[in-house]
């Protein structure tokens, strides 16, 4: 199972994301808004501002304080060292 580092030594599992996205949209904010209402919402930003929205297999929304740029980023890299193995 390869992880990604969302920041702040936060991880989650690259097989089980499904979309890496800008929190700045209408639709994007209003997912944002219904995994709070259903308890699905994990917010590992730590208080600062959401720069990236994650959207995983198991309904669950995730953000983060990084870049989508970087998110991305490192789990391409993690697909690489995949590869090398």
């Amino acid at each position: 199972m390869q992880l990604i580092n969302i920041g702040f030594g936060n991880m989650v599992s690259s097989a089980r994301v499904i979309a890496i996205v800008s929190p700045e949209s209408a639709p994007i904010k209003r997912i944002i808004q219904e995994a709070k209402d259903k308890g699905t919402l994990i917010d590992a930003t730590y208080g600062r501002r959401t720069r990236a929205v994650l959207i995983m297999d198991s309904d669950h929304v995730v953000l983060s304080a990084v870049a989508p740029e970087t998110v991305g980023g490192r789990a391409a890299v993690d697909e690489e060292d995949d590869d090398n193995v």
